[in-house]
């Protein structure tokens, strides 16, 4: 069977600090020991305190990392998505702005 991905309506922004796009962040000292992801490009934030922490979305499979030049995809529903700038312009087309 083949099939085609129905389009996604939602708000696009790309990832800045301050914004509140992300839903929490992870110590980077976690991420690092933990060693299932790819670190490389991910956005690392150092608290007063001198803690390391990267930004994260909380969606039905887990946490997506947020790395630099990624984008935040919001959907109608609410929905957030993380996609690499990369990606974006192979997946999506603004509509408006």
């Amino acid at each position: 069977m083949k099939c085609r991905r129905t389009p996604i309506i939602g708000d696009a922004e790309r990832y800045e600090l301050g914004k509140g796009l992300e839903d929490g962040f992870e110590l980077w000292t976690d991420i690092i020991t933990k060693g299932w992801i790819v670190t490389t490009n991910l956005i690392k934030v150092q608290r007063e305190d001198g803690t390391i922490v990267c930004p994260y979305i909380t969606h039905r499979r887990g946490r997506t990392f947020i790395g630099d030049g990624d984008y935040i995809i919001i959907e109608d529903d609410g929905t957030k998505h993380v996609v690499g700038q990369d990606k974006f312009p192979l997946r999506f087309e603004i509509v408006e702005e």
